[in-house]
């Protein structure tokens, strides 16, 4: 059943047939579970996970406006995010393999007027782009740093998870120069990184206003951080409710449950997010 909300194979679907002509070789369709979203993916190249649907959903994100999603692998954040706004949303990622499939989903889900992805690198991109153009800027980086972790994995895989094209620092940088004056950057990534994400918004300019810790069940520690910074915004952080992945019985708890499916912006305690300065 878990499986089943996490990533559903999109088989019964009326089009299928007409959708798998857009497929290559090794990839496959899943489901997205909202608004009848559909993305491409491939078992060579690194799946989207739970880090980024949580993303996705944790991010304040503006009705309408310029929203850009960095490392944005298969686009899975963009496609998410076009479910709660109007915005346009730019996606920028450097593997061309990826940004290739990302741009196949787009259209797979008639999303090109919404949604444009960019294979570049986000070191570079403030400059060709301009700085300070976007109101939202999220990011799913990189979360080990190059000398930790297996470093024979598969090229594709050893990108995303190690900080091989981009460090901490980069990425930071290159969402503070992008986003503008009040606008927000929005970051999942794991707490042992908590000081060095803080050490780096506060270098860039960018002032943390919410965290949340996300635990894999309620007598566990936290595995995952998600964390959002207003640009040269005044110094208040709150530390929301820690998020719970799963019950004792091993199934999703409602809100992850709620999550998943899509809450528009309403959190478990019912009240909608005000703006902060």
């Amino acid at each position: 059943m878990n499986k089943d909300i996490e990533q559903t194979r999109a088989g019964d679907q009326g089009d299928l047939g007409s959708r798998e002509q857009q497929l290559l070789e090794g990839e496959r369709l899943d489901d997205l579970m909202t608004k009848e979203l559909q993305i491409i993916q491939s078992r060579e190249v690194f799946s989207f996970s739970m880090d980024a649907v949580l993303l996705a959903r944790f991010a304040s994100i503006p009705p309408r406006g310029k929203v850009i999603d960095l490392c944005t692998g298969n686009g899975v954040i963009p496609l998410l995010l076009s479910t709660r706004t109007r915005a346009a949303i730019d996606g920028v990622e450097i593997q061309p393999r990826l940004a290739d499939m990302a741009k196949r989903s787009v259209t797979l889900n008639n999303l090109d007027e919404q949604i444009q992805i960019i294979e570049g690198d986000l070191r570079t991109f403030p400059r060709t782009a301009g700085q300070g153009i976007y109101d939202a800027v999220t990011v799913n980086p990189p979360y080990m740093q190059t000398q930790t972790g297996d470093q024979n994995e598969n090229e594709h895989y050893a990108i995303a998870r190690h900080e091989i094209h981009c460090t901490l620092d980069e990425v930071v940088e290159a969402s503070a120069r992008l986003v503008r004056t009040g606008g927000k950057v929005s970051m999942v990534h794991r707490p042992n990184r908590l000081m060095d994400i803080l050490e780096s918004f506060r270098r860039w300019k960018l002032e943390p206003k919410r965290i949340r810790f996300v635990h894999p069940h309620a007598e566990a520690e936290a595995n995952m951080l998600l964390i959002e910074a207003i640009r040269d915004g005044k110094p208040s952080v709150k530390l929301l409710p820690p998020l719970i992945v799963y019950t004792a019985e091993r199934e999703y708890t409602d809100e992850l449950k709620k999550l998943y499916y899509g809450s528009n912006g309403v959190w478990s305690d019912g009240q909608e997010r005000k703006e902060e300065v």
